[in-house]
């Protein structure tokens, strides 16, 4: 099983002909979808507000197959993102997080330990941020390194401390298997390098999967001694919401496939390749219609030529 640490929210999309929709979010909570919806034995472990909201995004958990015995509900409004989408379909995001249900992941609400067959743990995004959430995921990583560990920083500059928050993202890398961030994310936590520089950085500081999103231009990688880029898989674009989610969630799938998702990490190039390839086909079709929707495994098995 692989456990995803996080918010779950709701974003208020704002689209350019003035219209708005609400529609379920969350890095994490996009990442949990993504590996149900892909076959991947998934548990949620963050904190859902009782209202309405919440009990749609428990529902749409539910519903895609992902456990929610490590989740828990309080009374606290569920956390808002305004979500604004330009001509071209890219997002950019503010957020009403005060005194709301994501942030208020306290350590009380972790279980002391885990079951033996959950085999890695994903955190990143806002799970990384917002107090007490942020400070309660470290721990746990901290705690947990054992097993694989995930991060995706997904850096959200207008929300930050940024002395602070680089900080814990090095206490963070220093304790992941795998980093997955977009070109943008590096350039600003290694703003001397470029991608495949701050990729490089990645592995020396002990990570042993560094992978770049790199959106239409497809995504690299750099593991041991491979440095591979691959394409993305053309679509007509709606919006990108989600796809760097999906990404993520595409590499765990992968892994978890071909029995390799451990600490240890260690792939073959063929292997690699297909992993990046498998996570940008996750992506591409994920940008291909509206709001966070992940494909499910029948989908990527008919895009890849399989039965």
């Amino acid at each position: 099983m692989i456990v995803v640490c996080g918010e779950a929210l709701i974003d208020m999309i704002q689209h350019g002909d003035g219209t708005q929709r609400a529609a379920p979010g969350g890095g994490p909570f996009n990442t949990a979808r993504a590996l149900a919806r892909l076959g991947v034995p998934t548990a949620f472990l963050g904190h859902l507000s009782e209202d309405g909201f919440g009990r749609e995004l428990s529902e749409l958990l539910v519903a895609d197959g992902a456990n929610l015995e490590l989740a828990t509900i309080g009374s606290e409004p569920t956390t808002i993102a305004l979500t604004n989408v330009d001509d071209q379909g890219f997002a950019e995001y503010e957020f009403l997080v005060k005194n709301t249900s994501a942030p208020n992941l306290t350590p009380e609400m972790i279980p002391e330990s885990f079951a033996g067959d959950v085999a890695a743990l994903y955190v990143g995004t806002l799970g990384l941020v917002l107090e007490p959430m942020a400070s309660t995921l470290v721990e746990l990583v901290q705690r947990e390194r054992q097993r694989l560990i995930m991060l995706d920083p997904n850096i959200r500059v207008g929300l930050i401390d940024e002395t602070e928050y680089k900080g814990r993202l090095q206490t963070l890398i220093g304790a992941s298997t795998i980093v997955k961030a977009s070109e943008t994310d590096l350039s600003w936590l290694y703003p001397e390098s470029d991608y495949r520089a701050a990729a490089d950085r990645l592995l020396r500081e002990g990570v042993r999967l560094a992978v770049v999103t790199l959106g239409a231009e497809g995504a690299f990688g750099a593991h041991g001694d491979w440095r591979i880029h691959v394409a993305a898989p053309p679509v007509d674009v709606v919006d990108t919401i989600g796809a760097g989610d999906a990404f993520g969630a595409g590499i765990l799938a992968w892994l978890y496939d071909h029995d390799l998702v451990r600490p240890e990490l260690s792939l073959d190039e063929e292997q690699f390749r297909s992993a990046l390839e498998y996570a940008c086909l996750a992506a591409s079709l994920t940008c291909a219609r509206a709001g966070a929707d992940p494909p499910w495994k029948r989908e990527m098995a008919q895009r890849l030529g399989k039965q």
